[in-house]
């Protein structure tokens, strides 16, 4: 039987058929390719890196690529997860509060990205319950197969719908052989079948170990796991291989035996400078022939697209190489410890000091063991510095002395989110004169609360729903720094993560002691963006919103290249005064290189 025929049969399960497979309006079966991406051995290899360079590829080529993470765990977001267990809560514009792999996809994509690139299994059993109370599924006892299935390709497929994408990348969550992971691999192998071997191409990530011990790279782990797959149905097309370092002949041999893969498409994938540099690892693989092969594109590739593309990232790749003076920035946390904690705002940095010619260096800094007694000499030698978001009172004092130093010291100052309110807390107390300035989330009687929470924010209830979230509007103050920076737009947009703001009330008392809000919410009196004046510091900056998370390689986030350029000033580097956040005077000559 054809596989339109195949579709054509498949219908809502009832007494007369065991079938469940409901389509989306507008959904042609063919017409999206689909590449899915396994992990295997551990978690942590670098899905989200593979599948994001692999769909770049793609894009490179002409394609419109759409990616999605199915993450197992039974939240409907990621927003109440702890830094500590999961690694940083990446915010879409939507307001979706997601992994941190839909950030790399964003950054090397160059897309925005939304709730339908992000499903959990919270939202996945949802749904399927949601259904099964309004009578969706006529009477039928629901199961895991072929109904939760069942929901798991119709996100896919409405995915593809919605975005017309030409192939949609999918990643897998966890390791193959969790149990809450075990329906998405389910799903994928009746997806494949459905729509037909050429328009599936599956890709296991799997993991060579290298015990110190022994001195060489053993392949067994990674055969046992591959087994496990194969176990599930699935017969990857692709093996890549992380390990340290490269990874050799005989063990590839090894792999390519064990799991029935041609050799030419098991290679490795292993540690290098940057996440950048993967794209170019994968084209000197062959493996973006390999899946047009699989997928049947060849014919269909644009040359020059791809062609124009490589120029542009390859100039940028140049230039993170070639970027030679030392910078030193402070990251002044609570969860430095782990530094996925801080993804985003590790590769805004470097994505600013690759176009300023800075070779970033990060120096962590965990507030908790900060005070008025030791902060300058913890950053002794250190030429900016960013206090990150973050949540609770612990490390406040820390953060406190840490804004009072920079302050006083003219060292260059990013605030984000937190960072924002830690600012406004010490300037109220050591400047404005309001002694006893904190945050209701600090203190919450306390007799001057400079920082509280949103008057509409507290009708809502819920941990996980109370917050500000996704993109907004900004209007800017003409002639500010902020303006400056993003070249004198009346608005800018920024993502926000945050349920406490600057009190209205005191505005006017700080601005009289000298701080500027320069950037505003266009509906509401909400401060959004803060700083102090050149003539009284070189660069003091704050905002609420976590721009980091917009920053890109070919499009750095103004504010972190003013922060950069501010530093590279303190360490007695000379550059262009004109130099501003849209590349403008910052020594990159080709105008492709701002938007791709």
């Amino acid at each position: 039987m054809s596989n339109e025929k195949i579709l054509a049969s498949l219908t809502h399960a009832s007494d007369e058929t065991e079938f469940f497979t409901p389509m989306p309006t507008g959904y042609e079966p063919g017409k999206t390719k689909y590449v899915v991406v396994f992990g295997t051995v551990m978690s942590g290899l670098g899905k989200g890196i593979f599948s994001s360079s692999l769909a770049k590829i793609l894009q490179d080529k002409g394609f419109t690529v759409a990616p999605i993470k199915l993450e197992g765990y039974l939240n409907r977001d990621s927003g109440t997860l702890n830094p500590y267990r999961h690694g940083e809560v990446f915010v879409l514009d939507d307001g979706m509060e997601c992994d941190m792999d839909l950030g790399t996809y964003e950054r090397m994509l160059n897309l925005d990205l939304g709730r339908l690139n992000f499903t959990t299994s919270g939202q996945i059993f949802s749904s399927v319950l949601e259904k099964e109370r309004q009578g969706g599924y006529l009477g039928r006892d629901v199961q895991m197969i072929p109904h939760v299935t069942g929901e798991v390709k119709l996100r896919l497929r409405e995915l593809a719908v919605a975005t017309e994408a030409d192939v949609v990348f999918v990643e897998i969550g966890g390791t193959v052989g969790d149990v809450e992971n075990a329906y998405y691999i389910e799903a994928i192998r009746e997806m494949s079948y459905e729509e037909g071997p050429s328009n599936f191409c599956t890709v296991a990530l799997t993991y060579i170990v290298e015990p110190q011990i022994l001195g060489e790279q053993k392949s067994k782990p990674a055969q046992l796991n591959l087994k496990l797959l194969n176990a599930a149905g699935i017969h990857p097309h692709i093996i890549a291989c992380r390990a340290s370092a490269p990874v050799n002949k005989k063990v590839r041999e090894k792999i390519a035996l064990f799991a029935s893969v041609p050799m030419e498409r098991v290679f490795s994938m292993h540690d290098c400078d940057s996440v950048y540099i993967i794209p170019e690892m994968l084209r000197g693989a062959g493996i973006d022939a390999a899946v047009l092969d699989i997928l049947g594109l060849a014919e269909t590739v644009d040359a020059e697209a791809e062609e124009r593309a490589r120029a542009v990232w390859g100039d940028y790749i140049t230039k993170l190489r070639g970027a030679e003076h030392p910078l030193t920035i402070g990251i002044i946390g609570k969860y430095t410890s782990v530094r996925d904690s801080y993804a985003s705002i590790i590769q805004a940095l470097e994505h600013a000091g690759t176009h300023l010619g800075a070779k970033v260096r990060l120096e962590w800094v965990d507030s908790s063991d900060l005070s008025e007694s030791n902060v300058a000499e913890r950053l002794e030698g250190i030429h900016g510095v960013i206090v990150p978001g973050g949540f609770g009172f612990r490390g406040v004092d820390g953060k406190i002395a840490c804004v009072k130093h920079v302050r006083e010291n003219n060292i260059p100052y990013l605030g984000l989110c937190y960072g924002m309110q830690i600012a406004v807390i010490e300037f109220a107390r050591h400047v404005a004169g309001l002694e006893h300035a904190s945050s209701t989330e600090i203190e919450p009687d306390c007799p001057q609360p400079v920082i509280d929470i949103l008057p509409e924010q507290k009708k809502i209830e819920g941990l996980g729903g109370n917050m500000r979230l996704g993109g907004y509007d900004v209007v800017v103050t003409p002639e500010s720094e902020a303006s400056h920076l993003y070249g004198s737009p009346e608005r800018i947009r920024l993502r926000f993560r945050h349920r406490y703001e600057v009190d209205p009330a005191y505005v006017e008392r700080l601005e009289e002691a000298g701080l500027r809000f320069t950037g505003r919410s266009p509906d509401y009196p909400i401060m959004q963006v803060l700083e102090l004046p050149r003539d009284v510091h070189p660069f003091f900056m704050a905002t609420q919103a976590h721009p980091e998370l917009t920053s890109r390689p070919l499009r750095p986030e103004p504010m972190f290249v003013g922060l950069v350029r501010a530093a590279m000033a303190r360490s007695g580097v000379v550059i262009k005064p004109n130099c501003t956040g849209d590349g403008a005077g910052c020594g990159r000559t080709d105008p492709a290189a701002t938007s791709v």
